[in-house]
């Protein structure tokens, strides 16, 4: 009957009464999950974090952009702890905070000055039609 007004099944009431009955409350409360224990600790995770934000340069790196590569390269310098592809993403979106951003590209020849000229005289005259 319990188990119907809460639209639960009627054996997952009965384990939960069980559990209730030799543990009491305490007992009913959600356990944080297990699993693996991540190769890095706090503190290494705080040393990589200095790490990439002396830039990707600073490691000898040519380009200042970081790849999964590059950072799992930094990571086992820093830390000796190899990480997969996988584990360098994590690592960099769970508990660094870091998200996918993709180098803007733009033409070497670019002129700012020219781009500011043409839309502050050019694109008035062409808007406004002849």
């Amino acid at each position: 009957m319990i188990a119907r007004a809460v639209g639960l099944c009627a054996e997952s009431v009965r384990r939960w009464r069980r559990v209730w009955e030799e543990g009491g409350v305490s007992a009913l409360r959600r356990r944080a999950s297990t699993g693996r224990p991540p190769k890095l600790d706090d503190a290494q995770v705080e040393t990589v974090r200095a790490a990439l934000a002396r830039g990707a340069q600073a490691h000898g790196f040519e380009a200042d952009l970081w790849t999964l590569e590059r950072v799992g390269a930094v990571v086992e310098q820093v830390t000796g702890v190899s990480l997969s592809r996988a584990s360098v993403w994590r690592l960099l979106t769970g508990r660094l905070g870091w998200s996918l951003q993709r180098p803007e590209s733009r033409a070497v020849e670019r002129d700012e000055s020219e781009i500011a000229r043409w839309i502050a005289h050019e694109w008035p005259r062409i808007k406004r039609g002849p």
